[in-house]
């Protein structure tokens, strides 16, 4: 398969995965300023589930640009990434409706919502695995490598682990843990990734 086909296809995944984030924030009659107040973990539960999908787009180019060829594994671990990327809104909905409750649902909640970034970023994780082995990259990256490209591109995946334990005692925590890990990936760049000046698209 054309690697331009396997991207198009993760890119309307991505599309529609943003679009449904957006669905959940509604508002009703009257009273618009305290609704607004009263739905503010949606807007950030909202802000941070965008921001990670964004980033996972902008990594997933970088890293299907390096790619030589595809094959059959390559496209099922594609897809196990993609599982949990259409999973991102649901579990953001329901992050965002029970952090203002409370309670023992708050931490059900978190936990799922911290599973599906860990399962996302296994997914991913694994694509990237994927790459640095055999003739699968365009340019290979050295053997001494490796091991720092593996924690710079899997380095939230223990924080969502933490979280998602940290989150069975305090939601907020949890919460912020992940906020933190999107602020870490906005700033780090996909190790490995093809110099974007120096190698334009094409």
């Amino acid at each position: 398969m054309d690697r331009t086909r396997l991207e198009a296809f993760s890119d309307g995944v991505f599309a529609v995965a943003i679009t449904l984030l957006a669905l959940n924030l509604t508002v009703k009659g009257p009273g618009l300023q305290h609704q607004l107040w009263e739905q503010r973990w949606s807007f950030g539960a909202y802000l941070i589930s965008f921001a990670v999908i964004g980033i996972i787009w902008v990594n997933h180019h970088a890293v299907i640009k390096s790619i030589a060829k595809v094959n059959r594994t390559l496209l099922f671990l594609n897809l196990v990434l993609l599982l949990f990327v259409v999973l991102i809104p649901f579990s953001t909905a329901a992050a965002a409706q029970y952090l203002p409750v409370g309670g023992e649902d708050v931490k059900v909640a978190m936990a799922m919502y911290s599973a599906v970034f860990l399962g996302m970023s296994i997914g991913f994780g694994s694509v990237f695995e994927w790459t640095l082995h055999g003739d699968h990259r365009t340019v290979p990256l050295p053997p001494q490598a490796h091991w720092r490209a593996r924690l710079r591109f899997v380095g939230g995946t223990g924080v969502y682990a933490i979280s998602g334990v940290v989150s069975l005692f305090n939601a907020v925590i949890a919460f912020g843990l992940i906020a933190l890990v999107a602020v870490y990936y906005i700033v780090e760049r996909t190790p490995g990734a093809p110099d974007a000046e120096s190698q334009p698209d094409k």
